[in-house]
């Protein structure tokens, strides 16, 4: 461990200021808020960055350096042990090329848990609604939408398949159980039963063929990339509702919008895209779709958790050399 131990925040802390200015006091804090890829590249190579041992990296950083893929970790300085990431999602960093430089890597789940799950119970009830001609049209002056208003669907005993059954999908199954709906799930493998809280655990192909509603609740990697493309959207009822507030690479949207169009998806909830902030055409102009801006987490609450749990894993890394909550591919 160095004995000038040094922290670097990239990009900015909005919630915590006053709890990242108190780690001054075991170690010293570093900031580079503004500028670009091949700036920080640059600074890296001229040893501006010697001696950091932990990297804050904050939830908007990657507009300043992009991604830290293999060509940017490699740049980093030889003194850096940890990342700790701001966000649960991590799909913009190279894991596996971080443990090949011996960089261990903290994300930050739990904190996000109860706020992306009430945005997907939010798109899920809107969905089954269509929520979004009617509520276009009020703002209009044209009542429930005119004579082309449709009626929705109760969640009442509708089959929720949820694909990925960590927190952020047992957080969803909590609050879609309490509206009536019957949970199913598919993971890598079946949680323990005292966690699995009544939900099902099915095969992925059951759970495609028998969902009424699909909810996205896992992590991007190159393995789940378009988990859900064509070949799964022809197994799956006719009529089903697909809620995203994931990642969007993990549908195909040029297959969502087909099936869409020809009735295959009755509706759809979205808070993420696969190449946003642009997004599908399709998607734009369908209104049986229900489209977020990518907020799930965008509460002032979580916020500010998201950025405590960085600081008590960048805490943790330079008092104790380990991480609170390292990603999983690490801890294997």
């Amino acid at each position: 461990m160095p004995s000038q131990m040094s922290a670097l925040l990239i990009g900015e802390i909005t919630h915590a200021r006053k709890e990242w200015k108190d780690c001054g006091s075991i170690a010293n804090l570093k900031e580079y808020p503004l500028g670009s890829r091949e700036d920080f590249i640059l600074k890296c190579r001229n040893g501006d960055f010697n001696g950091v041992y932990v990297i804050y990296r904050s939830n908007d950083s990657n507009k300043i350096t992009g991604n830290f893929n293999e060509e940017l970790i490699d740049e980093l300085p030889e003194s850096l042990k940890f990342i700790c990431h701001n966000g649960a999602g991590y799909d913009n960093i190279n894991v596996a090329a971080c443990s090949r430089r011996g960089i261990s890597v903290a994300n930050t789940p739990i904190a996000v848990n109860d706020a992306t799950a009430d945005v997907a119970l939010f798109l899920i009830l809107a969905a089954l609604r269509r929520i979004a001609p009617p509520f276009q049209a009020v703002r209009q002056g044209k009542w429930r939408g005119g004579p082309n208003f449709q009626l929705g669907h109760d969640p009442r005993n509708k089959v929720l398949g949820i694909l990925g059954m960590g927190g952020i999908g047992q957080a969803v199954a909590a609050r879609a159980k309490a509206f009536g709906m019957k949970i199913q799930y598919h993971n890598r493998r079946p949680l323990p039963l005292r966690e699995e809280n009544g939900a099902k655990y099915v095969n992925f192909e059951e759970l495609l063929k028998t969902s009424d509603v699909l909810s996205l609740n896992l992590s991007l990697n190159p393995s789940t990339k378009h988990i859900i493309s064509k070949p799964q959207f022809d197994i799956m009822k006719d009529g089903v509702i697909v809620i995203n507030t994931a990642r969007g690479p993990l549908i195909d949207e040029a297959a969502l919008v087909e099936a869409l169009n020809v009735g295959k998806v009755w509706s759809a909830g979205l808070d993420v895209y696969e190449d946003e902030p642009s997004i599908h055409p399709g998607l734009m102009e369908n209104e049986n779709v229900v489209l977020l801006p990518h907020i799930g987490t965008a509460t002032f609450e979580t916020q500010r958790d998201m950025e405590l749990l960085v600081l008590e894993n960048l805490k943790e890394a330079i008092q104790s050399n380990r991480l609170k909550t390292q990603v999983p591919e690490q801890k294997q």
